[in-house]
């Protein structure tokens, strides 16, 4: 299992029975597939679809039925397909429970940065998107992301350096490495990898965050 998809697999667990969920570009559309038959969750998707489930099987696909990367989609009793003004009237009418949005950085005040990639001295690419909306009306925000860039660095930092998509919005952060709540008093320790120690989560995290040893525990996997 590599590093993408436990995340997706953790972030699942996230999810309670009967909730409105946006699956943001990348990573998270792959939480569709990771989904415990128990649980009736009614997926959108910023583009114009409402309670989609898993991908399709190889040529039973339609181009029409698509998530937010522009991947296919299945269709579920009781789905629909709408224009994008109806979607986003969705999601500014704080009817989505929660949006899982992949991120570039996020920081210890849940700050989080997920869509200007620097390109040239003062230039970003690709633009911010309906990112904007669904941080601010979806009642909770997930951020989703690898702990470290290739080179190493930490991800989870002190302060984001690149331009933000929401100020104080996310509420979980979930890495291949550890599971935090932003709380007031910055980011508290819910979960770490089993072949982790704290001190060793907090070499390669630059943000700061508390730990309750009551309430750590080892890092879910997911259905």
């Amino acid at each position: 299992m590599d590093a993408r998809e436990r995340i997706v697999r953790r972030t699942a667990l996230e999810l309670q029975d009967g909730e409105v969920v946006n699956l943001g570009f990348g990573m998270p559309v792959g939480i569709a597939n990771y989904i415990s038959p128990e649980k009736a969750i009614i997926f959108q998707t910023e583009n114009g679809a409402l309670m989609f489930g898993p991908t399709p099987e190889l040529g039973s696909e339609d181009s029409d039925f698509a998530n937010a990367a522009s991947q296919p989609i299945t269709l579920l009793p009781g789905s629909s397909i709408f224009d994008i003004a109806t979607s986003f009237a969705i999601i500014r009418g704080g009817h989505v429970d929660v949006t899982i949005l992949g991120a570039l950085e996020v920081d210890q005040s849940g700050n989080i940065a997920n869509w200007a990639i620097p390109f040239d001295e003062v230039k970003y690419l690709p633009g911010m998107g309906g990112a904007m909306d669904l941080v601010g009306g979806a009642k909770k925000v997930i951020a989703i992301l690898k702990h470290c860039d290739k080179n190493g660095n930490s991800k989870i930092l002190q302060s984001c350096t690149l331009p933000l998509t929401g100020k104080g919005v996310v509420d979980t952060i979930i890495t291949d490495q550890a599971v935090f709540s932003v709380t007031e008093n910055g980011l508290e320790l819910e979960e770490i990898a089993p072949d982790l120690t704290v001190e060793a989560l907090q070499m390669v995290t630059d943000a700061s965050f508390t730990i309750n040893p009551n309430k750590v525990r080892e890092y879910q996997m997911g259905f």
